[in-house]
């Protein structure tokens, strides 16, 4: 059974392939929704699944903590309370590599820009604290909000246990390789500004980074970088996701900057794919996807179980692609207009 999990401004919508991937709304608390909501200020901000465990996934709320479903999301429980600096949890990511007898590792970071790790599941926590001595926290700083940062993205090593990887909005991509004793500030040359980054099993080594500021790639973790825009007339990057099984085949979603991104009333965004029979040239992809005028930055994710598929998910509804990219077709039947996706997780 394939589920799909789609974080909305206050509540995750659950789709089953088992019941034709129909909608059904929970919010945050674990009781199914209306329209209206119990918590508008709250917006859905990351979710991810334990590849381990199919039937736990992780989501956090921005200023309204952490939440943990064991039933693939029919219901939810929040945790870390007494645990995190701030509610204001801004990602999640579970590692996919087992960790023996014991749950994989979670982590979870917030704004401000704090780490934090759980060893059993999320009962406790422990904050790596190293990873704001970084000389380049000084200068951490988020343009909407300059007072303050967040942690965008985790990015637990898809071949290396001790390998872990974090980007700060509009601030650096930063690393440890000691599990988060220590940690490596950014790299000369690498991307300032990353929304999404993604390792590959098949791939030791190597970093894609979908950012503000470009596509990069490395395949030296990050010590140097290629920045491959052939093709890319949109430089703004948010979504990416790589097959599972070819680390060269890569899909994008990209605008030309942020208020072309997010807001239905605005927003012309595209997607764009290449893979190694395509001179690794950048190509937008059309074929099944609604047109780009009014459609939000889509929320890219691929199905680690699948090779070849691929999902993407923007404020008209939830789209898989099963031939790499190249053609899509839509999920969900009916799509209120209120729903505008913030977050996406797949199991399959």
């Amino acid at each position: 059974m394939t589920t799909i999990l789609v974080g909305v401004q206050n509540s995750v919508l659950v789709l089953d392939s088992s019941d034709d991937f129909k909608i059904r709304e929970i919010s945050k608390g674990g009781n199914p929704q209306g329209k209206e909501s119990e918590s508008p200020g709250h917006k859905s901000s990351c979710i991810a699944f334990d590849s381990q465990n199919s039937d736990r996934a992780y989501w956090g709320i921005f200023d309204n903590g952490l939440w943990k479903t064991d039933d693939r999301g029919q219901s939810w429980d929040n945790i870390g309370i007494d645990s995190f600096s701030s509610p204001r949890i801004m990602s999640v990511a579970v590692s996919s590599l087992n960790s023996g007898n014991r749950p994989n590792k979670v982590y979870a970071g917030t704004e401000p820009s704090a780490l934090y790790v759980s060893n059993n599941g999320g009962d406790s926590w422990e904050r790596m604290k190293a990873l704001n001595d970084l000389p380049s926290s000084k200068t951490w700083s988020f343009p909407p909000r300059p007072y303050t940062h967040h942690v965008r993205w985790i990015e637990s090593d898809a071949t290396n246990p001790d390998y872990l990887f974090v980007a700060i909005e509009a601030g650096a991509l930063v690393q440890s390789r000691d599990g988060g004793k220590t940690w490596i500030d950014r790299f000369k040359g690498g991307p300032y500004d990353t929304h999404t980054l993604a390792t590959h099993p098949k791939a030791p080594k190597r970093l894609y980074s979908s950012a503000g500021d470009g596509y990069y790639e490395s395949f030296d973790y990050g010590e140097s970088w290629n920045r491959p825009m052939e093709g890319l007339k949109h430089s703004y990057l948010v979504g990416i996701a790589v097959d599972s099984g070819n680390p060269d085949a890569v899909i994008v979603s990209a605008s030309d900057g942020p208020f072309k991104s997010f807001s239905p009333n605005s927003a012309e965004t595209f997607l764009y794919r290449k893979d190694d029979e395509d001179d690794k040239k950048w190509k937008v992809v059309s074929d099944g996807l609604p047109h780009p005028s009014g459609t939000t930055m889509s929320i890219l994710a691929s199905n680690q179980e699948v090779q070849g598929e691929f999902y993407a998910v923007n404020n008209h509804g939830v789209f898989i692609s099963t031939d790499l990219g190249e053609s899509w077709r839509k999920l969900t039947n009916e799509w209120p207009n209120e729903y505008t996706p913030l977050a996406l997780a797949i199991s399959g």
